[in-house]
């Protein structure tokens, strides 16, 4: 089963795309979250800041989005990080690393030339929630 996934809590999409997508099958669920920058759901506009302001922002709409899926940042196995500088891989890497306090995730960084509406940082993520096994651990 396959469905789109929104929360208000995360900005809409701006263009033909979903904010995410949730796969359910019987080897469990898993959430491919669109790339979010730093738009402030509820008025839709950029927020205004350093690449540390942006990733906060960043980072509260991914949790959004897991959460509208019934997921948490424990949850994610993979990440894509997009800057605009590599220079500010240390102050965004510093609220992202927050967010996983243990186990962290996999995560490519890359530099990129331009993010959309001018944004210096992006984020993807996927994440895993295994079905039940049944079997007694």
């Amino acid at each position: 089963m396959r469905r789109t996934v929104a929360s208000p809590e995360a900005p809409k999409a701006i263009g033909p795309y979903s904010q995410a997508v949730l796969v359910e099958s019987a080897a469990g669920k898993t959430l491919y979250c669109s790339g979010q920058i730093p738009l402030d759901p509820h008025t839709g506009e950029m927020v205004p800041g350093d690449a540390t302001a942006q990733t906060e922002r960043i980072m509260s709409n991914v949790e959004a989005l897991l959460a509208a899926a019934g997921m948490t940042f424990a949850d994610v196995v993979k990440s894509t990080v997009f800057l605009v500088d590599l220079a500010d891989f240390a102050a965004m890497n510093a609220v992202y690393g927050r967010r996983f306090p243990e186990s962290p995730p996999a995560r490519s960084t890359v530099q990129v030339a331009a993010l959309p509406r001018g944004a210096r940082v992006e984020v993807e993520v996927l994440a895993v929630v295994p079905a039940p096994s049944g079997k007694a651990g």
